[in-house]
C-alpha cells in the first residue's frame, strides 16, 4: 500500500481560460496509507477524471502525483502498481471463477501455493468458494462483478485499489452485503481503498473519509458525521441527506436574525453573530431531522403552511412552505414522529428551527 499525494488540476482544453474550462480545479490532497476513501458527487463532477489521474490512465494537465514521496506523474498504470475495479465486470468468460481470481497473481509469477491460499481466502470473503470451478460465462451479472472485485482484492502488493462505481450492476440487497464485505476486508488487510460513487449511502457507509466533489472542485472532506452535521457548503448540505438540508434566507437586523419578516435571537456566539452582521444576507440551514413542531407562542418558532404529510413507516415526512420577503415562498421538509399524523394540507404549523444543529452560510459557505 502507499501514501498518495496529489497537487494537480486538469483540463481537457489546451488553453483553459476560466474555471469552467477545467474538469478538475486545483486540488491538493493526501490519501494516507491504509485509508478507506470515497469520492462522492453527481455525474460530471470530476470523480472519474481524478481516479484516472491517480491510476495513470490520464496524465493531469498541471501538477504532480506522488506515491510514498516518489513522483509518478508520468508513470504508467503498471509502474504505479494499481488495481482498479470498473463499473462493469472485466473478467475472462472462458476461464473459471478460480482462474479469473488467480490470473493477476500468476501473471506476476506468484508461487502456486500462495496463489491457492490467496484465491481461497478472497473467494471465501466474497462467497464465491462454491463457484471456483464454474466457467464465468454462465454466471449472472452480480456474480461476474463479484469476480471483478475479487481480482482487484486478490493482490497484496498493490499501491492502492481503485473502485469506479463498482456496484452499479449489483442487486440492491447484494450491494449492502458487498459494502459490508469491503469494510471487513479493509479492516483486516488495511488496504488503501479509493471508491468513486454518486450514491451517498455507498460512500458514507464504506469510507472513513469522504471527498465531496462538485463541478471539478473538492468542496469538503470529512467523516459521515461531519458531512451530515456541519456541511461546509450549501451544496454538501443539499447533496447529503434524504431529503437534503433546508435553507431559509435570513438577514441581520438590529442584533437579531430576520426570516420572513419575523425576528429571532438564537443565541449565537459573538464571532458568528459578527460574521452574519457583516454579511447582511445569509442562509440558515437545518436538517429535516432537526425540525420540530412547536407552539405558536414559541418566540423561536417559524410559521409554515402544510403542503403534504406522508407516512413513510418509521417517520412522517412533512412538506411545508414558509412565506419569505416579497411574497416568495421557501419549501421546507421535516422528518417527524406520530405527532404529524393529524396534519392536514393548508394547516398552519409552527416549526422550531434554531437549535445546536442549525448552520449558517454566507456566500454558500459555512460560518457557524
Amino acid at each position: 500500500m502507499a501514501r498518495i499525494d496529489l497537487d494537480l488540476s486538469h483540463s481537457y482544453r489546451l488553453d483553459p481560460q476560466s474555471d469552467e474550462d477545467y474538469a478538475l480545479l486545483p486540488l491538493k490532497f493526501t490519501f494516507d496509507d491504509g485509508g478507506a476513501y470515497a469520492l462522492l458527487g453527481p455525474s460530471g463532477c470530476g470523480k472519474t477524471t481524478l481516479l484516472n489521474c491517480i491510476s495513470g490512465l490520464l496524465r493531469p494537465s498541471h501538477g504532480t502525483i506522488a506515491f510514498d514521496g516518489r513522483d509518478v506523474t508520468a508513470a504508467t498504470p503498471q509502474a504505479r502498481n494499481i488495481a482498479q475495479v470498473f463499473q462493469f465486470p472485466v473478467i475472462y468468460d472462458t476461464m473459471t471463477v478460480g482462474e479469473n481470481l488467480a490470473f493477476p497473481l500468476r501473471n506476476r509469477g506468484v508461487a502456486p501455493a500462495q496463489v491457492r491460499e490467496r484465491v481461497g481466502r478472497v473467494a471465501e470473503m466474497l462467497d464465491l468458494s462454491a463457484a471456483l470451478d464454474r466457467r464465468a460465462s454462465g454466471l449472472s451479472a452480480d456474480a461476474k462483478q463479484k469476480i471483478s472485485l475479487g481480482r482487484g482484492l486478490v493482490r497484496q502488493d498493490v499501491s492502492a485499489i481503485l473502485f469506479d462505481e463498482p456496484l452499479t450492476v449489483i442487486d440492491p440487497h447484494l450491494k449492502w452485503q458487498l459494502r459490508r464485505k469491503l469494510k471487513e476486508i479493509h479492516h483486516e488487510f488495511r488496504l488503501t481503498l479509493i471508491y468513486v460513487t454518486h450514491d451517498q449511502t455507498e460512500a458514507l457507509t464504506f469510507a472513513e473519509q469522504v471527498l465531496v466533489m462538485s463541478r471539478g472542485k473538492a468542496v469538503q472532506v470529512g467523516s459521515a458525521d461531519a458531512l451530515f452535521e456541519r456541511p461546509a457548503h450549501t451544496f454538501v448540505g443539499n447533496f447529503i441527506g434524504s431529503p437534503g438540508m433546508n435553507f431559509l434566507a435570513g438577514q441581520w437586523r438590529d442584533g437579531a436574525i430576520e426570516i420572513a419578516g419575523r425576528r429571532y435571537m438564537p443565541g449565537l456566539a459573538a464571532p458568528a453573530a459578527a460574521a452574519l452582521q457583516a454579511a447582511g444576507g445569509f442562509k440558515v440551514g437545518v436538517r429535516p431531522e432537526y425540525l420540530r413542531l412547536a407552539a405558536g407562542t414559541d418566540p423561536q418558532a417559524l410559521p409554515a403552511r402544510v403542503e403534504r404529510a406522508q407516512d413513510i413507516g418509521t417517520y412522517w415526512l412533512v412538506t411545508a412552505t414558509v412565506q419569505g420577503a416579497g411574497g416568495a415562498t421557501a419549501l421546507v421538509r421535516a422528518r417527524l414522529g406520530n405527532e404529524a399524523a393529524g396534519l392536514a394540507q393548508g394547516q398552519t404549523v409552527w416549526l422550531s428551527v434554531f437549535n445546536r444543529h442549525t448552520c449558517y452560510y454566507v456566500n454558500e459557505e459555512l460560518v457557524a
